[in-house]
């Protein structure tokens, strides 16, 4: 939660009461509102109708937004041979298996880990330092795999891994304030688009309870959620 300074109360006070914007109307209103000296993420939350503490009712996935996130992604290979010269190729900015001793000496100046599966076994141990910060390459998020170059590359692009939390929000960056309105909305709706298709079997009601945008320092800004419960019915 934003620091509710003057300038935040203020940008609050703008924000109509009872109003729900579609998408366009919100990436133009938090970047009417966005007062940060600093080019601000454009950040959104979704709160769906699932009980994460059900297996059945996980949330998860990975969408490349069309536009990026605007924020430079340091991706780390482990891998060995071909696949580490593929993935220097492919523009990773560290490479090798020695990475992974270097992460238990306490090194972390990456964004994003990548492997092959041959090298999970000395990644697997990582996972008390890599797991809790969200850092641990799973199959399903297309972090473990033989084709590191492709990996790289979605990333380097703009590829974003969700998960729903344990309160059955998802939050993601979908850009920043200084992306035109377009490129927001586009990158908004990808994202949206990944959230419905990743609808659990077993999720009830309309599934998408409430949307929000907002910049890092800004205030939320309602999306109209029915757009997304019709998409899914």
């Amino acid at each position: 939660m934003p620091k509710q300074g003057k300038k935040y109360q203020d940008a609050r006070a703008k924000v109509p009461r009872g109003v729900k914007f579609d998408p366009r109307g919100a990436v133009e209103l938090v970047k009417e509102l966005s007062y940060a000296r600093f080019d601000e993420s454009v950040e959104l939350a979704a709160r769906l109708s699932v009980d994460p503490r059900q297996a059945d009712q996980i949330v998860r996935g990975t969408v490349v937004l069309p536009h990026g996130t605007g924020k430079v992604t340091r991706v780390l290979v482990i891998a060995e041979g071909e696949k580490a010269q593929d993935a220097e190729a492919a523009g990773a900015d560290y490479v090798g298996a020695e990475y992974a001793q270097k992460i238990q000496e306490g090194w972390l100046d990456f964004d994003v880990v990548v492997t092959t599966p041959d090298q999970m076994g000395k990644v697997g141990p990582l996972g008390r330092i890599l797991g809790p910060r969200g850092l641990m390459p799973t199959p399903k998020a297309g972090t473990v795999t033989m084709d590191v170059a492709k990996a790289v590359s979605d990333i380097k692009a703009g590829k974003i891994e969700f998960r729903v939390d344990r309160t059955g929000n998802v939050h993601a960056p979908i850009g920043k304030v200084s992306f035109d309105a377009e490129m927001l909305e586009e990158n908004l709706q990808a994202f949206m688009d990944a959230i419905v298709r990743a609808r659990p079997a077993a999720a009830k009601g309309g599934y998408v309870l409430s949307v929000t945008l907002s910049s890092t320092m800004g205030p939320g800004i309602p999306l109209d959620e029915h757009t997304y419960r019709r998409r899914v019915a």
